[in-house]
């Protein structure tokens, strides 16, 4: 899986209208693609969460007080960080366009023996 710091800067930080006929190329079925960048999308978003939530992780005590929470400026640049990024599923495309996913299908396999 990708590091978050090696996330493509090619990935458009909003929709873009793409031709389908590209996404079909690689399995040659529009829908298992859609699927296979739906899967890779989810762990992706997975480990994006899981990175905040440990960075996130360093910033909690049990002696702040509300206010304290509130005015932390390095949490709050933080969070402004991950907002700011790519979505997980626009990462996904991205990356299933330009040959990166590496994915299989069982069935497929099984009927071509």
């Amino acid at each position: 899986m990708k590091h978050i710091s090696s996330i493509s800067p090619k990935v458009a930080e909003s929709t873009i209208p793409r031709d389908l006929t590209k996404f079909e190329e690689p399995t040659g079925n529009l829908y298992e693609s859609l699927a296979v960048i739906s899967k890779r999308a989810n762990q992706i978003g997975a480990k994006l969460k899981e990175d905040l939530y440990n960075k996130l992780s360093d910033f909690t005590h049990d002696s702040d007080n509300l206010e304290e929470v509130f005015e932390n400026k390095e949490q709050i640049e933080l969070a402004s960080f991950y907002e700011q990024m790519p979505k997980p599923t626009l990462i996904a495309a991205q990356d299933f366009l330009e040959g990166k996913i590496y994915f299989r299908n069982p069935a497929k396999d099984d009927a071509a023996k």
